[in-house]
């Protein structure tokens, strides 16, 4: 792809997998969020942004060369984190990296009230207390700012995160994480032992649309969009297939959570 921020990061001295993981993620925020924010949220010129669980930062990235004036990324992995300082260093993007965990660390003060637009991306089915982050993420943003959010719902057909675990095709098939715990540890014993943990972890926190949004409104957020998809955005840029809605009728829907591969929310405080 023709795109100059692309060919600099190229050229640094990264790892097969750094390379792969940023770009994944700037391409995903150069052709699917900034456009999103951009028309249903609000302009992006001079926003303050964020990201919780940012990896290598490639979202923020996108959302800097599409108008923002700061970024700042946290995640828990600090090697990542030095592969994104070393990549904005290169191509001269104002991105701040911290090792923090949204659930457990204290929120500096210097971050509260700053920012127009956090954004949580695939993070939140994770934690172990989605209300108890979302009441600390909304202490970061302005009033009248924005929390984009995405996540696979648990009971959607890969919720349970098991085609992440290698060496058993019966980990592809869609729904096989909601059989009951002691069936699903044998189909996933040939994964590696840390994937195994993090899917029956996720198997406890069975995180659903309905649970979020109770947590959401707890937190003292307004929904200011929400959107569920069968077929995830993502999938444009993966697979060449077009983002297939199933809004408006999903918001009714008892059993939306089994057809939505992405839940989709911006909120607002």
């Amino acid at each position: 792809m023709n795109d100059e921020i692309i060919s600099k990061v190229e050229k640094l001295s990264l790892g097969e997998a750094d390379f792969y993981y940023w770009q994944y993620q700037y391409l995903l925020g150069k052709s699917i969020i900034v456009p999103f924010i951009n028309e249903y949220v609000c302009n992006l010129n001079g926003k303050i942004v964020a990201e919780i669980g940012s990896a290598e930062g490639g979202v923020l990235h996108s959302l800097l060369r599409a108008g923002a004036s700061y970024g700042l990324a946290t995640d828990i992995a600090e090697n990542r984190l030095e592969t994104g300082r070393k990549i904005s260093a290169a191509v001269n993007l104002n991105v701040e990296y911290t090792n923090h965990n949204i659930l457990s660390d204290d929120l500096p003060e210097k971050w509260r009230n700053l920012f127009d637009i956090v954004i949580l991306r695939d993070v939140i089915e994770h934690l172990e207390n989605p209300e108890i982050a979302l009441i600390k993420i909304r202490e970061l943003i302005k009033q009248g700012g924005y929390l984009y959010v995405t996540f696979p719902p648990y009971n959607s057909p890969f919720g349970g995160h098991q085609h992440t675990l290698a060496g058993n095709f019966l980990t592809k098939l869609p729904y096989i994480h909601l059989l009951p715990r002691s069936f699903f540890k044998r189909i996933i014993r040939s994964g590696r032992l840390i994937d195994q943990n993090e899917v029956l972890r996720l198997k406890e926190i069975r995180l659903s649309s309905k649970k979020f949004k109770q947590s959401a409104a707890a937190a003292g957020f307004l929904i200011h969009k929400e959107e569920y998809y069968l077929l995830r955005p993502v999938f444009k840029m993966k697979f060449g297939l077009p983002a297939l809605k199933i809004t408006p009728i999903a918001k009714f829907l008892p059993f939306r959570d089994f057809l939505s591969l992405e839940c989709m929310y911006v909120l607002k405080k």
